[in-house]
């Protein structure tokens, strides 16, 4: 039995199928992404989904569905789903599905009458073509198959209504059509690999509804423009392959060519692999051929941070050495353009952040324990020496080196760390000054810096600073409880139990003891371990606020107040072993089930951005997330390292 597979009863209950998202990419910044019966719940949610770098830098809504009717004996039956107004779906189409499975490909088996009719679909790699297979695998008389497109023409930001400007002009090209509803836009190409009958009919379909983006407070109807529909003959055994694209396909081509893209993909056939699929998701290419890091979908872009705390288990855990050099290539050029003042001409976000160049500096460390370290000097030793000139120097806009060793970094009227999230303006949680994972960057790097050096005066200047460092670090975070500040501006403590102090225990190099540590991670283990990650905040601190739900606002104020979130639980996880090592390792696979669970839950096969932080620790904000889903990868990597090695 396949891994992620589905069967009848719970795909018919849409109380339990419509919260199961499905994403598919490919590495070039275009998604598919619905839920696993076809109806679309948010506005990010479409089957042709884009960026058109002409227009913005948003990703934009081309093909938002396609409607599939089978037709016997004059009757017809539309195996379609939308959600109107008013509660209603229609046509109901999920009511046909046999069942659902996702190894290699998302796959759906429906039946109508003797019709057996099996969907497959994929995303061509690095080229903007969704292909969906269609195969009559039974029917006991005459099938033909009609096909209707609903299309958007809009931002993943924005709604489309019923209105005049939308172009019905069409152009029948081989096997269908192409058409643009408004200027600025690609034409999208529709095509099968069958000769078939388009029948013009344009009509609107009004006010579909997104029930998640009710939920979240915002406009949630939109109209979608149907020009009219597709109509071909189909025999058992037949299999007729769709193609939407940017540019024509040859259409006698379209089965051979979902046939390589399918033995391109490895199946989904246990947690490991499913994370795998997962970090290939973000993978995404440029005309450039610059590579990036997508931070998660639906709607994040390339960001930094994420760039750097993700790239490590996204590609290093799994092998893959050459995707870490390649983001590295692209990733050391826009930080050197940061550094030296340069216009920012890359896609990479939030560069400015100060903790960027820290995190840069960890994921090359992760780099170095798997390849060795002459090879990161080799590679990377330079870069490493000269973020750490750049940031002593004085010459980072918001990070600077005090006297007693320690970074300072403003952060009073901008959120500046991971914990951004803001209200009127102004950050929700303003964290300035002294900041402990900062600082415990700042140290693990100086020594790790002073490893790749044989000159003597530089590992003497490095080590003198990190000895400065460690004893400032313990006499600013200690507190008499055993843990640590979450920072310290000037005589302001901020006593709030967080999990940014777990980096101290964490990283390679800590300026803590043994005792200090353990005393840190218990702390952490009573009043922020869920089993997914850690909480954002203690539920004894004041503030506490575990459910992200609600409208803007609401979602702001809870974001790091109380939420849980999986890749600080990775830290978390790698504390314990480098504490406990062998001892520790069954409490870590039980922690590990937490995450297992969730690849048939929310967006399967990945992890969401975040989760509540009381029970049932349901899954909220982006459908998959890049930091999550790589320090998982890491974990299981380093799981297996101390189950053999220790």
């Amino acid at each position: 039995m396949s891994y992620l597979r589905f069967e009848k009863a719970l795909m018919t209950n849409l109380e339990e199928s419509l919260p199961k998202e499905l994403l598919r990419t490919n590495r070039s910044g275009a998604y598919s992404c619905s839920t696993i019966v076809d109806c679309n719940t948010r506005k990010y949610h479409g089957l042709f989904v884009i960026p058109i770098p002409e227009l913005d830098d948003e990703n934009h809504v081309l093909l938002s569905s396609l409607d599939t009717t089978v037709v016997q004996h004059g009757a017809e039956f539309n195996l379609g789903l939308h959600k109107y107004q008013g509660n209603n779906y229609s046509p109901k189409g999920h009511k046909y599905i046999r069942e659902f499975d996702c190894d290699k490909v998302p796959t759906t088996i429906y039946r109508v009458g003797g019709v057996l009719l099996k969907k497959e679909f994929i995303f061509q790699a690095y080229e903007m073509r969704l292909l969906i297979r269609y195969t009559l695998v039974d029917a006991h008389s005459a099938t033909t198959l009609r096909f209707r497109p609903f299309l958007a023409f809009r931002s993943v930001r924005q709604f489309t209504h019923e209105n005049s400007t939308a172009s019905r002009e069409y152009t029948e090209v081989p096997g269908g059509i192409r058409t643009c509803m408004y200027a600025g836009y690609p034409d999208l190409y529709m095509q099968f690999s069958k000769e078939n009958r388009f029948v013009f009919q344009p009509d609107w379909y009004r006010g579909v509804e997104y029930p998640k983006e009710q939920e979240r407070g915002y406009a949630s109807n939109e109209d979608l423009y149907v020009p009219g529909y597709f109509e071909m003959d189909i025999k058992k055994g037949e299999s007729i392959v769709f193609a939407a694209s940017i540019s024509e396909a040859k259409t006698s081509t379209l089965g051979k060519l979902f046939d390589k893209e399918v033995s391109l993909r490895s199946p989904r056939d246990n947690f490991f692999h499913c994370l795998v699929n997962a970090a290939h998701q973000f993978h995404y290419r440029t005309k450039n051929d610059e590579r990036y890091i997508i931070a998660g979908y639906p709607w994040f872009k390339c960001r930094a941070r994420d760039t750097f705390v993700s790239l490590p288990g996204l590609t290093l855990s799994i092998e893959e050495q050459d995707y870490f050099e390649l983001v590295m290539k692209t990733a050391e050029r826009e930080l050197r353009d940061f550094m030296q003042g340069n216009p920012q001409t890359g896609k990479m976000a939030e560069i400015e952040q100060p903790d960027v160049p820290l995190w840069a500096i960890w994921a090359i460390q992760q780099y170095a324990k798997e390849a060795g370290k002459d090879k990161c000097i080799e590679m990377y030793g330079k870069l490493v020496a000269d973020i750490l000139d750049y940031i002593i120097d004085g010459n980072h806009p918001n990070l600077t080196l005090d006297d007693n060793g320690l970074l300072h970094t403003d952060g009073k009227d901008k959120a500046v760390t991971w914990m951004n999230s803001t209200a009127n303006g102004r950050p929700v949680v303003p964290r300035t000054g002294y900041i402990v994972e900062f600082n415990a960057l700042w140290y693990n790097a100086l020594r790790f810096a002073a490893t790749l050096t044989t000159d003597a005066k530089r590992v003497s200047q490095l080590e003198e600073l990190a000895e400065k460092a460690k004893v400032s670090f313990v006499e600013t975070f200690l507190n008499e409880y055993g843990y640590l500040f979450d920072y310290v501006d000037g005589n302001m403590m901020d006593w709030s139990v967080r999990p940014n102090m777990i980096f101290a225990v964490a990283l390679d190099y800590s300026p803590l003891s043994q005792p200090q540590k353990k005393s840190v991670l218990d702390i952490c283990t009573r009043e922020l371990l869920t089993p997914k990650g850690l909480r954002s905040l203690s539920p004894k601190s004041g503030g506490y606020n575990p459910i992200y739900v609600g409208p803007q606002t609401q979602r702001d104020y809870a974001y790091h107040q109380g939420t849980a979130w999986p890749w600080l639980g990775g830290f978390y996880m790698e504390a314990c072993l480098k504490l406990y090592k062998r001892t520790r390792l069954s409490f870590i696979e039980r922690q590990m089930v937490g995450f297992e669970d969730e690849m048939s839950y929310h967006c399967l096969g990945t992890i969401s951005e975040l989760f509540d932080g009381n029970p049932p620790f349901y899954g909220r904000g982006a459908t998959s997330f890049a930091m999550n889903v790589g320090q998982i990868l890491r974990m299981l990597e380093l799981l297996e390292k101390y189950q053999y090695q220790y």
